[in-house]
């Protein structure tokens, strides 16, 4: 058991931290107080080849793992870059991994080159408005006409759908009450047409560089062609991408929970209260220790999830566990670099404010920490299923 990163691995994270750097933390406050995708970051880890660093080098990609690309968003995060950072890639990342899997030969020829390019941008259009987590209860509707298919309904929480020209979409074909167990949902990849699709900007408590949105989708058009797979089993290829997104969010959370405890730590250093650095009193370093030690431990986790899932093994419990874990050492620790900061902390010019709000996200997205100790208690420990 090696806890080492390789050369090559190594090598990413120096390679993505040089890139990161001209996007300093005055970059993202600047981002997070006017808003708008920050599409010199985007195109800069395009340029340099980032954006396809899961994808099959058949296409353009670079062909490495979960590992790999956990590596490549915790350091994105930890940058000081934080959520704003790593949502603005995080997408192609994970996103079209349903159709790497299950897409044809043309599709991946289609798709993925751009999209590794940077020149393409997608959003994912699962989350509906009553639904939530219930992906089953999905009412969006996909009627087939002859060589295309005609879409009704509403998707809520689509991440920077403002920006993209593509969108992955879980629509249900059949009705529920005519299919059995998680059958009826198709999922598509295809262009998204403002003339039939309104995308409606949610206000939020953070991350205003990665724009969060309401779709309304009227009489939407799309071809056969831009299928993935078999009509009606959207669900089964959409959970291919779950294990890879939690590793990915919980990598996220752990880069952004570390940017927050190296301010702190550094602060702790420098703040004198007393004649004496605050950082020798117990109150304010105990708590960065173990903020150290939590985010350490969920650190672990994720390697160990993503090195399970590159090896073709399972590792669902794992990955649920290194989302939860990565969000909530993240959280505490962002709490106790305000805390750490005191008064200051409010300030937007510490920066530490912006991180907290960043914590949320990952609490609370894609699945709610209470859906996760679910999981864990049913599928781990074998408990009666609660819901």
């Amino acid at each position: 058991m090696d806890f080492n990163l390789s050369d090559e691995q190594q090598q990413i994270v120096d390679a993505i931290g040089r890139l990161c750097q001209p996007f300093d933390a005055d970059y993202w406050l600047q981002k997070d107080t006017d808003g708008g995708f920050p599409h010199d970051f985007h195109q800069a880890l395009a340029q340099a080849g980032w954006l396809g660093i899961a994808m099959p080098p058949a296409y353009g990609g670079a062909g490495l793992g979960i590992t790999e690309a956990a590596l490549m968003m915790h350091t994105i995060a930890a940058t000081g870059a934080g959520l704003s950072g790593a949502s603005a890639v995080h997408m192609n990342i994970f996103g079209l991994h349903p159709a790497v899997v299950f897409g044809t030969d043309e599709q991946k020829a289609r798709w993925l080159p751009p999209l590794i390019a940077g020149q393409d941008k997608a959003c994912f259009g699962v989350t509906e408005p009553d639904s939530g987590l219930n992906t089953l209860g999905l009412k969006t509707r996909a009627v087939r006409h002859g060589d295309h298919y005609r879409v009704n309904g509403q998707k809520l929480w689509i991440s920077s759908a403002q920006v993209a020209n593509r969108i992955l979409l879980l629509a249900r074909t059949t009705p529920q009450d005519e299919c059995k167990g998680t059958e009826g949902l198709s999922l598509f990849y295809t262009a998204l047409d403002r003339t039939s699709i309104a995308v409606h900007e949610i206000p939020k408590m953070g991350r205003k560089a990665v724009d969060s949105n309401q779709l309304f989708i009227d009489d939407l058009r799309i071809p056969v062609e831009d299928r993935i797979g078999e009509e009606g089993k959207g669900f089964h290829y959409i959970l291919h991408g779950l294990n890879p997104e939690r590793i990915l969010i919980g990598a996220e959370a752990i880069g952004l929970g570390r940017a927050a405890l190296a301010r702190a730590a550094d602060y702790a250093k420098e703040r004198v209260v007393f004649n004496r650095p605050i950082g020798q009193n117990q109150g304010i370093a105990h708590p960065l220790a173990r903020n150290w030690m939590e985010l350490e431990a969920a650190h672990l986790m994720v390697h160990k999830a993503a090195t399970l899932y590159d090896a073709g093994q399972p590792c669902a419990a794992e990955a649920n566990a290194a989302k939860f874990l990565g969000a909530e050492a993240c959280f505490r620790a962002c709490e106790s670099a305000m805390f750490t900061h005191g008064g200051m902390g409010y300030a937007k010019e510490y920066h530490v404010e912006r991180y907290l709000r960043e914590a949320w996200i990952p609490r609370l997205a894609p699945v709610s920490p209470q859906l996760i100790l679910c999981f864990i208690a049913e599928k781990v420990l074998g408990l009666p299923k609660s819901y």
